[in-house]
């Protein structure tokens, strides 16, 4: 076995929290190592050609929540990224001909031809949720503390830093804080407004994801999750990335390589070396074995420790509790090239409008999510998804003619419920899922079908062999409070610090989660380097 010792440090997946992770330490003089199993950098944030002559955002596919902290450090927009903003926030075409538009200036109007009272309660709303993530975006830039096992969530607020945080609310800021964690995203929607389709728009952020229903509590946390980014400095906006996603990871891949990181791809770990209780190294694929006296892992924990670890150097308890870290979305991602622009019945035309530039939600209300959802997990009509499943488009060459050729067009589908674990195997189902999610747009947009002249389907189990997401989870587990904070991806590692000593967690199953922010690199590193004794350190 051939043996290198050349790096301090040795990141596990060149995912963009391990490439963020691997910037930060960098710049502190270390020598760091990124290993990733696949030809390019990004993880599942990568812009590849699906059909000929069309290029798109594979897996995460809209930006929002990466860190502004991070894009500044990294030095993001000197690389060449730049984000666009969407015209419009979702449209959403609805069963009887109509549709409802949210954003831009026409919001409250829009709104209010639906419901009076809705248009009235949705400035307090989005003002209450102001509040929250003003206060939630600073803690998830901090390092969680040490919490006991009894409750998670109380301990969590009683600890200092939280506590801090915490005075900026007043008693009825807090009382949302804590609906926020504990509700429902169904209960919380039906107690501020009354319109079907406003809450199917503001809720779908609640199953984005998250194999469960708008009604399931905790996914009032999910919905909230998501609106912690901004684009271009204005909160809550969601936007484009010009080239794809993969230009966001491609500029971070230019910085660490501008730090002197050493980014190796097609370099497969197989096994993580453990002498003595502490992460020493690690075997890849091809036999070398690589050794560092810190290693920082991007992987989902639980591939970390089922795939890469002799389950005999776990003690029993976190070798269970691993085992039973919840893992699993329902999506169905498609990625699709077109002839030309979907013509919807509820607002006709081929040419390129607004709408066109939103993300377009098939679902026209929250129950229509959770028969969705009781579909797929009941498995009572097929082997595992939803008859009329959910879906989101979004038309990246419409805001990107980088993408397709021109007066073509690329369309991201990122489609729910189905059961991450189908009856038989996905293999045998993935042709007729693509074929229900196509004819479900068809249905709002007649020439939808006919205009797609090829496409990519990626089930949970492609979504897993080609991204390492397992179960096909976005978020590198289950947003639940059982795993958040302190409690992500277990107690006693939730400080980003791993099973072993000189073994950290830098990837989005630690705090504070999934989605491309960056913060768990960035937090991780600046915990390495806290015990590293090296500066300078992220703030």
């Amino acid at each position: 076995m051939r043996e290198s010792s050349a790096n301090d440090v040795l990141i596990l997946g060149g995912g963009h929290n391990g490439l963020v992770c691997a910037a930060y330490l960098a710049a502190a003089g270390l020598k760091v190592q990124v290993l990733e199993r696949r030809p390019l950098v990004g993880g599942a944030a990568v812009t590849e050609e699906f059909h000929p002559g069309f290029r798109n955002s594979v897996a995460s596919y809209t930006v929002s929540l990466l860190n502004p902290q991070v894009a500044r450090d990294l030095r993001l927009r000197e690389h060449g990224l730049r984000v666009v903003e969407r015209p419009l926030a979702n449209f959403l075409p609805l069963p009887d001909g109509q549709c409802f538009r949210l954003g831009g200036e026409q919001t409250l109007a829009e709104v209010a031809r639906w419901s009076s009272r809705d248009a009235q309660r949705l400035p307090e709303y989005h003002a209450m949720l102001a509040r929250i993530v003003v206060v939630l975006r600073e803690l998830m830039q901090r390092t969680p503390p040490n919490v006991s096992d009894r409750f998670v969530l109380a301990d969590w607020i009683q600890s200092v830093q939280v506590a801090r945080q915490l005075r900026t609310l007043d008693m009825s800021g807090r009382r949302d804080l804590l609906d926020l964690f504990t509700k429902s995203a169904g209960e919380l929607l039906d107690d501020w407004f009354e319109s079907a389709p406003l809450k199917a728009v503001l809720g779908w952020d609640s199953v984005v994801g998250n194999f469960a229903s708008p009604y399931t509590p905790g996914s009032a946390y999910v919905l909230l999750h998501h609106l912690f980014g901004e684009v271009n400095g204005k909160p809550g906006v969601w936007g484009h990335a010009i080239g794809g996603m993969g230009a966001i990871t491609q500029a971070m891949r230019k910085e660490c390589e501008a730090r002197g990181v050493n980014i190796a791809t097609d370099a497969e770990v197989s096994r993580l070396l453990v002498e003595d209780g502490r992460a020493v190294g690690v075997v890849l694929h091809d036999g070398r074995c690589l050794r560092a006296d810190t290693i920082a892992s991007s992987l989902n924990p639980k591939l970390l420790y089922g795939a890469l670890v002799d389950p005999g150097q776990l003690d029993d308890d976190t070798r269970r509790r691993i085992q039973r870290y919840r893992c699993g979305s329902g999506t169905f991602r498609m990625n699709v090239a077109l002839s030309e622009l979907p013509d919807f019945t509820s607002m006709p035309g081929r040419k390129l409008q607004p709408h066109h530039q939103s993300g377009i939600l098939i679902g026209p209300s929250l129950q229509y999510f959770e028969q969705a959802y009781f579909d797929a997990k009941s498995r009572a009509f097929n082997p595992g998804w939803a008859r009329q499943p959910i879906v989101e488009m979004v038309i990246s060459s419409t805001l990107d003619d980088t993408l397709a050729p021109p007066g073509k067009h690329v369309a991201s589908l990122f489609c729910q419920h189905v059961h991450p674990q189908v009856e038989g195997v996905w293999d045998a189902h993935r042709d007729s899922v693509a074929k229900l999610m196509i004819e479900t747009v068809n249905a709002y947009a007649p020439n939808f079908a006919a205009s797609v002249l090829g496409h990519e389907a990626l089930s949970p189990l492609d979504l897993e062999s080609r991204f390492g997401l397992v179960g096909g989870d976005i978020f590198h587990g289950a947003l639940g409070l059982d795993q958040m904070f302190s409690a992500r991806p277990l107690l006693g590692q939730g400080r980003y610090r791993g099973a072993f000593a000189g073994l950290y967690l830098c990837g989005s199953g630690s705090h504070p989660g999934g989605g491309v922010t960056g913060l768990p690199g960035r937090n991780a590193a600046r915990e390495i380097l806290v015990d590293l004794r090296r500066r300078p350190r992220p703030r």
